[in-house]
């Protein structure tokens, strides 16, 4: 029954520790889109002026944020 009750208490504890990671993962995630969206955000800008293979280049690497 101790074991069980230090099992238990370890367990609480290990789980709560990885909780404060919530906010740092939200953030990268942030910063993921925010970035994403600048890249998308210039690579319109490019395509509208006439430059495809720029803009088919800044697009690309807006998508391969989401990948990694």
């Amino acid at each position: 029954m101790k074991k069980i009750f230090l099992t238990l208490i370890i367990l609480t504890f290990a789980s709560s520790a990885y909780a404060g990671s919530c906010p740092m993962l939200a953030g990268k995630v942030q910063n993921k889109i925010e970035e994403a969206k600048k890249l998308h955000d210039e690579g319109i800008n490019a395509h509208k002026s006439g430059n495809h293979t720029k803009s088919e280049e800044l697009l690309n690497k807006a998508l391969e944020l989401f990948k990694s």
